[in-house]
């Protein structure tokens, strides 16, 4: 197994429980690959915001959930909207909660009930059939919804941290199972931060992991031959089979095939900031209707108070699209426009520029890809989010898949 992310530590663990001898090649210092943590002034810093569904059906597969300890934020947004801030709730809460979004300014009643419709297919219609429909972008998928102008008001700024893009040209059918998670889980993160997923994962695989292993090539079957990993000083390890678990950038430059980097990247920047005391006392999101800078900011220590390790609020911001590159200062006085506080008074205690955040869904693209790597019996297999869906979900998934397939053969 090449690379101890999400993807390859979910294979890595379902080919020991299948019986096999498993070793696992980390290039950097550590597990987790994209979901990894820092500890900084005292905080737990995620590289990058990231949250876990508690809707994903993957996650209890291999994961202990419980001992994860998760601390969820509350459905729904805060919406800032020409100067002013407006909640977004969970509807089905109470009644106070229709009221509310009744009277955002985020479109009519027409559009919220087109845009109420399109969300409902998605939670309570077959995964099959959301997998099945037409697949265009999710733009045109809530234009022909009825979602009117709910769409660029609200939905885009909402999914922009998300999908990491405002133009909506992700997959329809990508779009409507998150969706489905939105309004099945809570968005939510583990009290020791987001590593603590892989790590656990890790603990299943006590002296199967060699870390600061950089691989230089990996080799296919030749006849009768096993498969192989060659290492930059020319050694080699032979394998019944080999599994590259990293990004498609990787995976097609030691696998020699440059098809498999078949998508664009989607970049964020998230920038945290410490303060004396949080600038709202709810573990909500804050989204950016007015686009430009901030895709949205949240204060994570609202629901995850273990974050901080001296009681100070630690806010987390992402910043997609051409925003990435902005002055710290300009972020810092939009912050304070958006939650209506002196954010020039906040400590900066890290930012991380992250140009490959995501693979790209654009409409049409298939949900999954093949995980072999042909031809078949070459003893070579791939996984990753970029052959299943950008998310925990999908890395989880596609190690899945691809230890069944290496089992298979």
């Amino acid at each position: 197994m090449i690379g101890a992310g999400l993807s390859g530590l979910a294979a890595a663990c379902h080919l020991a429980l299948g019986g096999r001898d498993v070793h696992v090649l980390e290039a950097s210092d550590g597990v987790g690959g994209r979901v990894r943590i820092d500890v900084v002034d005292g905080f737990t810093i995620d590289r990058g915001f990231q949250v876990v569904s508690t809707a994903y059906p993957e996650l209890p597969r291999l994961v202990d959930v419980p001992a994860l300890q998760l601390r969820p934020f509350e459905r729904g947004a805060y919406l800032f909207l020409a100067g002013r801030r407006h909640r977004v709730a969970d509807p089905r809460r109470s009644v106070r909660n229709v009221a509310d979004d009744l009277r955002a300014p985020i479109g009519s009643a027409g559009d919220k009930l087109g845009l109420l419709r399109w969300a409902a297919t998605a939670a309570f219609a077959p995964s099959a059939r959301l997998r099945a429909g037409p697949d265009r972008t999710a733009l045109e998928d809530l234009r022909h919804a009825g979602a009117g102008r709910c769409v660029e008001r609200a939905v885009s700024p909402f999914l922009a941290g998300v999908l990491l893009e405002r133009e909506l040209s992700t997959s329809s059918r990508y779009v409507r199972l998150l969706m489905r998670t939105f309004v099945r889980g809570r968005s939510a993160v583990p009290a020791l931060g987001m590593q603590t997923i892989p790590t656990q994962l890790a603990t299943r695989l006590t002296g199967r992991i060699h870390l600061s292993t950089p691989v230089h090539l990996v080799s296919p079957r030749c006849g009768s031959g096993p498969a192989g990993v060659e290492f930059g000083d020319g050694r080699r390890i032979e394998a019944d089979a080999v599994v590259v678990a990293t990004d498609m950038d990787v995976s097609a430059a030691l696998l020699r095939r440059d098809g498999l980097a078949v998508r664009p990247w989607r970049r964020v920047t998230t920038v945290y900031h410490a303060a004396e005391a949080a600038p709202d006392p709810e573990p909500v999101v804050l989204v950016d209707g007015d686009g430009g800078l901030v895709a949205n900011s949240i204060v994570l220590t609202n629901a995850a108070p273990e974050y901080s390790a001296d009681g100070r609020a630690l806010i987390a911001t992402s910043l997609v699209g051409g925003a990435v590159t902005t002055p710290l200062d300009v972020v810092t006085r939009r912050l304070g426009e958006l939650w209506s506080t002196d954010a020039s008074r906040w400590e900066h205690i890290a930012t991380y520029a992250i140009p490959r955040a995501l693979p790209a869904m654009d409409a049409p693209v298939p949900l999954r890809r093949s995980v072999r790597v042909a031809p078949v019996g070459s003893g070579l297999f791939v996984c990753g989010d970029h052959r299943d869906t950008p998310s925990i979900q999908g890395a989880l998934v596609s190690g899945r898949r691809a230890a069944a397939a290496v089992l298979e053969e």
